[in-house]
């Protein structure tokens, strides 16, 4: 029985490095995920309810009636991606940082990522321009959000960096190989 039992804490303790919940109660880890996760999913549905695909001008195709890009089937396949995001993961262990301004600071510019990032999903910008402010505010406030995240917690802003949680996983993948 020690074996589950030590396995049981192993688990734990990984989980509580994880999401950087030493000292915080269940119940605001909970809380956390609830909200980063929630927040996630809401922007994401609010998006894809906006999206509507264009349908093919090819005549051959025409007969089908498809449109050229379909979504993925079933209802959780375009909320997952945001849910298991490295910048959820990251919101997550923001929120269980000490309660500082910085804190507060990053969960903000993480909601107004998610936000921002479900307009322009919803939007679907067509031209040049519009694809480019897209893609610079995207990736303007997803830095902030990494540079705030970072000044609260060293991984969490390597989650949140585009190339920081490639590298991490890279890593931990290469330390549990040796």
């Amino acid at each position: 029985m020690t074996t589950i039992d030590d396995a049981v804490d192993e688990v734990r303790d990984r989980a509580v490095d994880f999401l950087n919940s030493e000292g915080r109660s269940t119940t605001h880890v909970a809380t956390g995920i609830a909200i980063t996760a929630g927040f996630a999913i809401l922007a994401t549905l609010l998006a894809t309810q906006a999206i509507k695909p264009p349908t093919t001008k090819l005549k051959h195709l025409r007969k089908n009636a498809k449109p050229t890009t379909e979504r993925p089937k079933g209802p959780l396949s375009m909320i997952l991606p945001a849910v298991f995001s490295a910048t959820t993961l990251s919101a997550v262990r923001v929120w269980n940082a000490p309660d500082r301004p910085e804190r507060r600071s990053a969960m903000g510019l993480w909601a107004a990522a998610q936000a921002v990032n479900a307009v322009w999903l919803a939007y679907r910008p067509a031209t040049l321009a519009v694809q480019v402010a897209a893609a610079m505010t995207s990736a303007g406030l997803a830095a902030a959000f990494a540079h705030e995240a970072r000044k609260l917690d060293e991984l969490a802003g390597k989650l949140a960096a585009p190339r920081g949680a490639g590298v991490a996983l890279a890593n931990k993948a290469d330390d549990a190989a040796k």
